[in-house]
This record gives structure tokens, sequence and C-alpha cells, in this order.
């Protein structure tokens, strides 16, 4: 039977799934959907996943979403050699504290400053009317409302609050990583890599708060990251999408 799993190239949530595929070595169909075709809101798609949001992963005839559920799911159903989660109860209670609070807190301040930076940019030369018809298609209603702001610019108290969080989101990283070669001591497991998700970029897109001179530990633990194996082949094989920042 043949597991497919759809997403984005390898960034944020869509990266989640795609690195435990490479790390585990599962055999995959992958299909790399592009966000700038709007390819997520089709009627195929949302077939799949009628959120209308990626990644989502197809075994047989199950559908899951929701990008740490399916790491979670493929490390139940599809157990390999290399485990990424801790065989002790604490150990995978402490790796899901960090899952937690990647979902619900650190990914989604990161998550505004990119859409207002570069996602915008995607419907700017749109006409209202164009731009409405894309809207329409999405499926949830925040969502609708992120790409409203998107387009117009999200507020700048709002902006200046999530750039707080993301400044004490890693200081949390790289406190924690001063003392620890991983996120849950002693194993490379799916904490780190739904971390590494969304902070792999930082340093590059976020200079000014990850670099080795304010935050030496987690630009460590990025390094380290991008040099196992798997993750050289994830990104070999799978094309990350370029976006311009806002003009």
């Amino acid at each position: 039977m043949t597991l497919k799993l759809y997403s984005f190239g390898p960034a944020a949530n869509s990266m989640k799934p795609l690195l435990t595929v490479f790390e585990k070595g599962l055999d995959v169909e992958k299909h790399r959907l592009d966000p700038a075709k709007f390819e997520h809101h089709t009627d195929w798609f949302k077939a799949i996943n009628p959120r209308g949001q990626v990644p989502a992963l197809v075994d047989g005839g199950k559908v899951v979403t929701e990008s740490t559920v399916i790491c979670e799911y493929l490390e139940d159903e599809y157990p390999t050699e290399v485990s990424l989660r801790p065989a002790d109860s604490f150990g995978r209670a402490q790796m899901r504290i960090w899952t937690k609070w990647v979902d619900e807190y650190f990914c989604w301040c990161v998550s505004t400053i990119g859409w207002h930076r570069y996602v915008g940019n995607m419907v700017k030369d749109l006409s209202d009317a164009e731009f409405e018809e894309k809207v329409k298609a999405i499926p949830v209603v925040e969502q609708q409302v992120k790409w409203r702001r998107a387009r117009e610019g999200f507020p700048q108290d709002l902006l200046d609050e999530e750039m707080r969080k993301i400044g004490y989101s890693v200081r949390k990283l790289d406190d924690h990583l001063a003392d620890h070669e991983w996120l849950v001591p002693g194993q490379y497991t799916l904490a780190d890599i739904c971390n590494f998700a969304i902070a792999n970029g930082m340093p590059f897109g976020f200079k000014e708060l990850v670099n080795k001179e304010d935050t030496p530990h987690l630009v460590r633990w990025i390094e380290q990251i991008n040099e196992r194996p798997a993750v050289k082949a994830m990104f070999a094989q799978v094309e990350l999408e370029k976006l311009g920042p806002r003009e």
C-alpha cells in the first residue's frame, strides 16, 4: 500500500512530516503543491483535506492531517530502526511538551511575520475581484482573514508583539540547548524536527535575533541538524519555494 504525502516545500509545517519520512527512510509518494497557484484550495485537494491545508497524509483509505499528528502517526504505524520518539513515558512527555509549544506558540508568531513579509506578495497584483475569488475557495474562515491581512499588511502593533514573542522563543530554545545536545536530553526526536522546521530559516530571516553572537547554542543545533544525511537528502529532492519579501 502506497503512502502519499501532500505538502509544500521543506519549510514550516510541511517540513515536519517530510523530514520524518526522510529520517525514517519510508517509501512515500510525495506530492508537492504550489502555494503560488493556490493548489491547496482546489476542489481535488479539498476532497482529500476539506480544510484546504497541507500537509496531508493518505494511507490507503485513511487521511491524516495536522503536521505533528502525521509525524506521530508515522511513528505508530511504520516503526523503523530509526526511532524519533523516546521509548519511556517521561521522555515522550518531554518530547510532546516541545511539539505542543511549537504548534501553539513558536510557529504562530513566526508565521505571522512570514505572512506579512512574503505571502502577501502572491496576491498583491490581483484585482479586488480576482482576490475575492481566491478567498471564496478557502474553507477556513480564519485563513480568509489571514489572507486579507497579508494583502493589506498586518497592523504594526500586532507585528511588534509577534516579534517580541519570537525574541522570547529563540532565547528559550538557546537557553535549553546550552545544556543539551537535543531538545529531549539524549535523543534526536520529533521535538527537534518540529522546532527545526520553524527555526531553520531564522538565521537568514531573523538574523538580528538568531546569530552566533546572541544565540550560539540555537545556531549550533540548527547547523548540526542541517548536517544530517536525511536533511541533506530532503533539501536535494524536494524543492523549496522562493518568495521575495514585501517591498
